[in-house]
């Protein structure tokens, strides 16, 4: 099901003004693209793109002035599209033309003001509707910020997920959500995970019970938002499993549409998770830099394999 926001949140997001038409403010907004209709100022509206938010700035506004009354009306009644349409938003505090006003009032079609430059208004609200109109989903595990790295926490209930986030805050790593990942995917197939309003900045301890970290160790141990790099897999060791030793075979794992690097972790007793979900991080930063310790090993583990068979001979 396609995601969807209101005209009347973007009204409240940026303390626009509601010039006319305030009985459409319930509109559905399901693009995040914007559109300034130029071209249809002169007449054209063959591909107009009605479903998208309509800016008019002050070029657009110029040339609409040097039209004829008749001009006028006609282009502000094509371009109030009355089912399709979300909202059409003036910026620079310009003002709004009575043709304009008349056909939003007919067709019920909310008029904003914005006093923000049209670029600038433009940037920020593309920005906030992909936001609000991301793929979204709930993931149970821990996010945290490990060296700049956000690492995605998995595993079954009670296998350790919490505890290794608090040795992570505690070494002076960051905490972004406990139990709950909330995560968006943007235009470009980043994931960014946050926590839920109600449990963000909370870490459940079993034993010990929910603890605030941001009281406990500081606002410089939490974060709110973070991009996710890789998932670690918490996993109960199998004795009859091979693990990957060497670190050549990559796993992928899908979240939404977009692949993330997977390690999966085996525990066992003994074994400090903190620091080996910190050398992953690292190891991730030194593979993105070019650097690949598994495969370098390999080359040279091939090349004294091949010198020794030199020799034989």
């Amino acid at each position: 099901m396609a995601k969807k926001t209101k005209v009347s949140e973007l009204v409240e997001a940026f303390q626009l003004e509601v010039v006319s038409g305030e009985a459409g403010l319930k509109r559905p907004i399901t693009v995040a693209d914007l559109y300034r209709p130029g071209l249809e100022m002169a007449g054209y509206f063959e591909f107009h793109p009605h479903e998208r938010v309509q800016l008019l700035g002050k070029t657009e506004l110029t040339f609409f002035s040097n039209l004829s009354p008749e001009e006028r009306k006609e282009r502000m009644l094509r371009l109030c599209r009355p089912e399709e349409t979300p909202c059409i938003c003036v910026t620079r505090g310009l003002d709004v033309p009575e043709e304009l006003i008349e056909a939003s009032r007919e067709k019920d079609l909310p008029v904003l003001r914005s006093q923000v430059a049209t670029t600038i208004f433009a940037s920020r609200l593309t920005g906030f509707l992909e936001n609000k109109l991301a793929p979204s989903t709930t993931i149970h595990g821990v996010l945290v910020d490990v060296y700049g790295i956000g690492m995605l926490i998995t595993g079954s209930s009670g296998i350790g997920k919490s505890e290794t986030a608090l040795e992570l805050v505690k070494r002076g790593h960051r905490l972004i959500a406990d139990d709950a990942v909330e995560i968006r995917q943007t235009a470009d197939h980043t994931l960014n995970g946050n926590a839920p309003e109600l449990i963000r900045h909370l870490l459940e301890i079993r034993g010990v019970g929910i603890i605030n970290v941001m009281t406990l160790f500081g606002a410089g141990a939490i974060r709110n938002v973070k991009k996710i790099s890789v998932v670690i897999k918490l996993e109960t060791w199998q004795q009859d499993k091979q693990y990957d030793r060497l670190g050549l075979d990559e796993e992928l794992t899908r979240i939404i549409d977009t692949d993330l690097p997977l390690v999966t972790i085996p525990v066992r007793p003994g074994r400090n998770l903190a620091v080996i979900v910190e050398v992953a991080a690292m190891n991730f930063r030194l593979k993105r830099m070019g650097y690949n310790a598994a495969l370098q090993f390999t080359n040279k583990l091939t090349e004294s394999l091949s010198e020794d068979m030199d020799d034989m001979e």
